[in-house]
């Protein structure tokens, strides 16, 4: 019993010294934890005006205006369109009420309307190509002076086809003899043969040549030899 009550204070007492270790480190963790904070607003802070937060709110507000701009254009144009086609067509006639002679009239007057139109239109067309066509010559009247001519328009090639193209024209051309060794020496052929020999014949004295000369004489002076039959 009483080793009982001895070993509870202590055992009381290693608990305690452990929490308070625990909450030691939970502090010293919560210290640092802050220190970190503050060195990482710190940071932000120094980088400008511009947070990221910012930046994502500007760029969707620049969206939105880019967005409202294009609708007021097309809107703009809508507009324009229907006033240019109000002032060439004029405002629909009501036909439902009229009679042949008024029918005639309104078939008349847009007649002479399309005529009108399709004749300044004829006449644009035409300046138009005169306009080109002058725009041409002066620029090739410039090119003449500086001494250059019209570039002509290029087409697309692929770089593929053409390192197929000399690769083939590399293979076409190669030869094999170019590729084997040049040897200097001419041995066994019959020019060095005749010449050799002539060598000898000039290296043999006069004794020797007198015999071989009475050899050929003798030769020729003996009968042929009868074949038996």
């Amino acid at each position: 019993m009483r080793l009982r009550l001895i070993s509870d204070p202590h055992r009381k007492r290693i608990e305690d010294e452990k929490k308070r270790k625990q909450a030691e480190t939970e502090r010293k963790r919560a210290e640092v934890r802050a220190r970190l904070e503050e060195a990482s607003k710190a940071k932000k802070a120094k980088k400008g005006f511009m947070t990221p937060d910012r930046k994502k709110k500007l760029r969707l507000l620049l969206r939105k205006k880019a967005a409202e701009e294009l609708k007021k254009e097309q809107e703009r144009k809508a507009a324009e369109r229907r006033r240019i086609i109000e002032e060439r067509c004029g405002k629909p006639k009501i036909v439902d009420d009229a009679n042949e002679v008024e029918l005639k009239k309104i078939c008349q007057m847009y007649y002479d309307r399309v005529y009108l139109c399709e004749g300044q239109k004829w006449d644009l067309e035409r300046e138009v190509r005169k306009r080109d066509y002058e725009i041409a010559d002066l620029n090739s009247q410039v090119n003449d002076l500086r001494g250059k001519f019209m570039k002509p328009t290029l087409k697309k090639v692929s770089k593929y086809e053409n390192k197929f193209a000399k690769l083939q024209k590399k293979a076409a051309e190669f030869n094999f003899r170019n590729q084997l060794k040049q040897v200097k020496k001419k041995e066994f052929t019959l020019e060095e043969e005749d010449k050799e020999s002539a060598s000898k014949d000039k290296k043999k004295p006069d004794w020797s040549k007198k015999g071989d000369e009475k050899k050929v004489k003798e030769e020729d002076a003996a009968p042929p030899t009868p074949v038996e039959a």
